[in-house]
């Protein structure tokens, strides 16, 4: 097993990894910015070193600086956690060339699959459904007319190299079309050094599921079931529950059975996520596959009873799973709501500033994975999100009234937070029976559900 791990992240993954390795009598080399210095994350680690200031391509982004820590330290291995430099191939060919082991996929799984157009082209000569669309990149407007006059409107404009909703676009008809499609381009440009993009036909409300995979290094490959992300704000997931509320049986081994095909197509090696859309008429088409940890492994974790990243670690120290399929069960329900910085009464504008104080939620099978506390400091360089609150219920009724219950006694004074927001969705009477798809919070915050939350936050206005 490895002796020491130099975790390349920061914020609540980077302590969930170091908990991880500390349970596994494995040393631990924190990196951090000028920011972070007070961050739990830098004095739970075996070691610290500050690699820079606050801006990420100074710090987590830099990877000459990582790798020289890297070697000064003698490490083995280097977890990159998600967003960052998780899905760089620069990165991971540069660790590999330094006799290091990257705790992930190797580059070429992450090429393959970090490329939206590439990875589409895979599954339909595997007769894996997709969504009718462009195969490879549009790179002129009239090209793009043809494809979406054949496909119909309304169509949906993505980035090649992209992810997390950027450079994505809707158009519902022509006249929108060339606007959009420079758009898409120079957002993608911008957030990803990529302005390649393609279309597809956009599906109208679908649910957003995904299958978690573990592959190891001697062919084995499983799924540890579905979880459902259709809850989210501009393409950026906001809640999830494992399972999903609405797919049958059937359904649930067909998308396990396909992940596994993807995963094993891919020459896939480590932990993953598929993703997949289902249209109202309950089709399902390919997505994109994650070729990292997901920010959501935490439900997985609960109603499997697996610790992901314990076996991400095993997994690249050329350990063999020590699952198969059939060892393979969801016992109860899970719900993650992400808590974010950020005002939900103002445009949903990032909120950072000094926490005056933190009241954290706990009890039977309640989990707040977060690295905020008294004092601690929200900075503008980071992503908005400063805590993932999870719960496990018996049943998904339980799993609701007792995330209603932890949010309630979840108190953060100092700066906004969307508290309120998840506090009105646990209590809409359509999400409580699971009839939700991604539109469903935008038509709520335009309607009935903008009203509820706002006397929320009179009700928290009162309370903290």
């Amino acid at each position: 097993m490895f002796k020491r791990i130099l975790i390349a992240n920061r914020g609540e993954i980077a302590l969930r990894i170091i908990r991880a390795c500390h349970e596994m009598d494995i040393e631990t080399i924190a990196i951090y910015s000028t920011e972070d210095k007070d961050s739990p994350h830098v004095k739970l680690a075996t070691e610290s070193i500050c690699i820079g200031p606050g801006k990420p391509s100074e710090s987590y982004l830099n990877i000459p600086k990582i790798i020289n820590v890297a070697l000064l330290t003698k490490v083995e291995a280097i977890h990159p956690g998600y967003g960052f430099l998780s899905e760089n191939e620069e990165f991971v060919d540069l660790v590999n060339q330094c006799g290091l082991g990257f705790i992930g996929p190797d580059k070429e799984s992450i090429s393959l699959m970090g490329n939206k157009s590439r990875a589409r082209q895979l599954m339909l000569e595997n007769n894996i459904p997709i969504v009718p669309g462009s195969q490879g990149n549009v790179d002129n407007i009239q090209k793009l007319k043809e494809i979406c006059n054949k496909i119909g409107y309304p169509i949906i404009i993505k980035a090649s190299s992209g992810g997390g909703g950027r450079g994505m676009r809707i158009v519902y008809k022509e006249e929108e079309l060339e606007r959009e499609f420079l758009n898409s381009k120079s957002e993608s440009n911008a957030s990803f050094g990529d302005d390649k993009v393609y279309v597809e036909k956009y599906i109208v409300n679908p649910r957003h599921i995904e299958i978690q995979i573990l592959a190891d290094k001697f062919g084995n490959v499983i799924h540890l079931g579905e979880r459902d992300c259709s809850i989210q704000r501009r393409h950026q997931k906001i809640l999830e529950e494992a399972p999903s509320p609405r797919l049958g049986e059937s359904l649930r081994k067909e998308l396990g059975r396909v992940a596994v095909k993807i995963a094993r197509l891919a020459g896939y090696i480590n932990a993953g996520t598929v993703e997949f859309i289902i249209d109202e008429e309950g089709k399902y088409y390919f997505l994109e596959m994650n070729t990292r940890l997901q920010v959501e492994h935490t439900i997985t974790e609960m109603v499997t009873g697996i610790d992901i990243v314990k076996e991400q670690i095993k997994i690249a120290n050329n350990m063999k799973l020590g699952y198969e399929q059939k060892d393979i069960s969801l016992q109860g329900h899970s719900i993650q709501c992400r808590i974010n910085g950020e005002n939900i009464f103002n445009k949903f504008l990032p909120s950072t500033g000094k926490i005056k104080n933190v009241h954290m939620p706990g009890g039977f099978n309640v989990r707040f994975d977060s690295y905020i506390g008294n004092n601690s400091n929200i900075s503008p360089y980071y992503d908005t999100m400063i805590g993932k609150l999870i719960v496990k219920g018996a049943n998904r009724l339980e799993a609701i009234k007792k995330m209603r219950v932890a949010l309630e006694e979840l108190g953060i004074e100092g700066i906004k937070t969307n508290i309120e927001l998840h506090y009105g969705i646990l209590h809409d009477f359509d999400f409580v029976k699971g009839n939700y798809n991604t539109s469903f919070l935008e038509q709520k915050l335009s309607g009935e559900f903008k009203n509820f939350y706002l006397e929320m936050e009179n009700y928290y206005g009162t309370k903290y």
